[in-house]
């Protein structure tokens, strides 16, 4: 699959594994692959990141990932279904905070670790990468651009897309601010 990956999509892949190196995370994350396509500064999905406002806007998304981080990455539809039976996931959080420390629904260990190799990717980031090959052959593409991945963020269910869309960024606006108006229906059962 990586060789359909054009110049943009491996320099994103290699971006999340130096952003999962410096978090010093088990694995790269679909989190990863965000913070390194919002990194870009050329390429079709650099564009529409910044025609989304998304670049000017980094330091909110950045802080909603953190939050999802804090929540134990339930996402806001978690807490709205667990909201619905009477739970209140704010404070359950609070109260493990209490007991156990700040962020400790975050997971991963906590301390950095040493990279003996490259990491390898969750199970998630591998969803996105697979749908991302999904999306580019429902379009009719003959490669996997950045473009696919941000896209394939989106359309995949978790944290990232629920920020995503929590700063305007679903599916059909990023498909627009990629390809305008006409793009809509190429790649409808792709993702």
């Amino acid at each position: 699959m990586f060789e359909r990956f054009t110049h943009g999509a491996r320099a994103t892949v290699t971006g999340a594994v130096e952003h999962a190196e410096r978090a010093g995370a088990g694995a790269v994350t679909e989190e990863h692959l965000l913070l390194a396509l919002l990194d870009q500064v050329t390429g079709r999905a650099s564009f529409a990141v910044t025609a989304l406002g998304l670049t000017d806007r980094r330091a909110s998304v950045e802080a909603g990932l953190a939050e999802a981080r804090r929540r134990g990455g339930m996402t806001r539809a978690d807490a709205e279904a667990l909201a619905g039976i009477g739970i209140d996931l704010t404070a359950v959080v609070s109260r493990i905070e209490e007991a156990h420390g700040e962020g400790a629904l975050r997971g991963g260990g906590g301390g950095r670790r040493r990279w003996s190799g490259s990491p390898s990717f969750a199970r998630e980031a591998k969803k996105v990468l697979e749908r991302s090959l999904r999306i580019a052959l429902g379009r009719g593409d003959r490669f996997i651009g950045e473009e696919h991945l941000l896209l394939a963020l989106t359309a995949t269910p978790g944290i990232v897309a629920d920020v995503l869309a929590e700063h305007g960024a679903t599916y059909a606006t990023v498909e627009r601010a990629l390809y305008g108006d006409g793009g809509a229906d190429q790649d409808r059962k792709a993702g």
